[in-house]
């Protein structure tokens, strides 16, 4: 049994780290001329700032990619991605263009906030990535009044940054758009919520209870923050607790029935549960699109609701949707390639789907892990276990790809089959969820060593 077998249907979800992406209505179709341009928005710099102030660089960045969510002349890149790369000291014009290049983004948003003289100040600016570098521009500085401070610059930011990117607003387009970028009145729930996703960032257990907890603190200054309502339902989820995180999903559309992400989740929650409500999915994956008709993570899930349905074209309907909306979301071409192989037999068409996700994000450990059970299965080990390797380069723990190596060995190898289900046991077995695994693991063990011994 290989680990696309042990996990079932994987289902693309965000992690913790996979910031919000807006939560306003955009009615209407998308211009038929509009090519939406990948964008990298960056944490600013605080320069001279104290240690209670440092969070002001990511609460700008917070604030951005909550606006720039509201319309679809740019896909954001997310930002997890950009934590991969390593963070440098400090995100200046040289380490934003290479990074802005390693993941494909065609703008970067970055700046800093500064304080002198007593005064706080927020410098914008933003690069073009061309083919041979880019090319950085500078906004009007703006100053951070001392009542409101850091919320009430927000907005008119965000707008500068349409104004300065040639994107033409409408009226009802520019109200979306600032209020998304203040989303509480409340400077210190503000500051709570993005202390939150700093703490989130870590990508620990103990920074997702940190981050829970700040989270929820500022869901007490602001019982209305819809927003973090709904990030506190994904740190729940990714704490394990899934009845949790539902309530923060449903209190986040109370507060505002007009927030997309909440019901995309909700969407994930129904398509994972162990009584198949893929109707309720479904449902909920349509209310997303259809509060925002580009969002092409939802329309994945409804690819994956419908192909659990056993709707194979109905599915691959939908993560062309996906693709018209986002060609460089790898999370589409992933689910393409699962069902290409698993549903439709299409060997070509799933390896070019893996390879083109592995493309846009070289670090996408369930594409490559795809990729190599495709080649497994056609009799191409070397292949699969090259891939298979990659992974485990990338993470060394990673028990899926340790048990995958181990069988694919066992046909190429006996003995190193062995030094892998060895270290697939000594990892695994500290795992509760790996439990039964870990016992068909010494089942494979005892018998490649019984016949070693009997060929002696």
């Amino acid at each position: 049994m290989r680990w696309s077998e042990k996990v079932g249907r994987r289902v693309p979800h965000w992690t913790v780290l996979m910031l919000l992406t807006g939560w306003m209505l955009v009615p209407g179709e998308i211009p038929a001329s509009l090519k939406p341009r990948p964008l990298l928005i960056f944490p600013f710099q605080p320069v001279a700032l104290g240690p209670g102030e440092q969070w002001m660089g990511e609460g700008v960045a917070q604030s951005l990619t909550q606006a720039f969510a509201q319309h679809p002349a740019f896909i954001q890149v997310d930002r997890s991605r950009l934590r991969r790369l390593g963070t440098p000291e400090l995100w200046g014009e040289p380490a934003v263009l290479s990074a802005a290049r390693s993941l494909k983004a065609d703008v970067a948003l970055f700046g800093e906030i500064r304080r002198s003289d007593g005064e706080l100040t927020v410098r914008p600016r933003y690069l073009e990535v061309r083919s041979g570098g880019g090319e950085a521009f500078g906004l009007e500085p703006k100053a951070i009044p001392e009542s409101g401070g850091l919320l009430e610059t927000l907005p008119g930011l965000s707008l500068a940054y349409f104004r300065a990117l040639k994107v033409t607003l409408t009226e009802g387009e520019a109200a979306r758009v600032a209020k998304a970028a203040k989303p509480t009145a409340s400077p210190r729930a503000f500051e709570m919520f993005v202390r939150g996703q700093l703490a989130a960032l870590r990508g620990t257990q103990e920074g997702n209870e940190a981050a829970a907890d700040l989270i929820a603190r500022a869901v007490e200054m602001d019982p209305g923050f819809a927003a973090a309502q709904y990030f506190l339902g994904r740190i729940h989820l990714a704490l394990g607790n899934r009845w949790k995180a539902a309530a923060q999903f449903r209190a986040s559309i109370q507060l505002d029935p007009a927030f997309p992400e909440p019901y995309k989740s909700l969407g994930d929650l129904f398509l994972t549960n162990p009584r198949r409500l893929f109707d309720q999915a479904i449902e909920a994956y349509q209310k997303a699109v259809e509060l925002r008709p580009y969002y092409a993570e939802a329309y994945v899930g409804l690819g994956d609701a419908r192909a659990a349905k056993g709707d194979t074209d109905g599915a691959i309907a939908q993560y062309k949707k996906a693709l018209l909306h986002n060609q460089a979301n790898p999370k589409v071409h992933l689910s393409l390639g699962k069902i290409y192989y698993g549903e439709k037999g299409l060997y070509y068409e799933a390896v070019t789907s893996y390879k083109k996700a592995i493309e846009l994000d070289p670090q996408f450990l369930d594409a490559m892990m795809g990729l190599g059970e495709v080649y497994e299965e056609k009799g191409l080990y070397q292949e699969a276990i090259g891939e298979y390797q990659r992974v485990v380069e990338l993470d060394p723990k990673h028990t899926g790809a340790l048990y995958n190596l181990a069988l694919v060995f066992e046909k190429v190898d006996p003995k190193v089959a062995i030094l892998h289900w060895e270290r697939y046991i000594a990892i695994a077995s500290q795992l509760p969820s790996e439990k039964d695994w870990v016992d068909v693991a010494r089942q494979h063990l005892r018998k490649l060593r019984g016949q070693i011994e009997k060929g002696q």
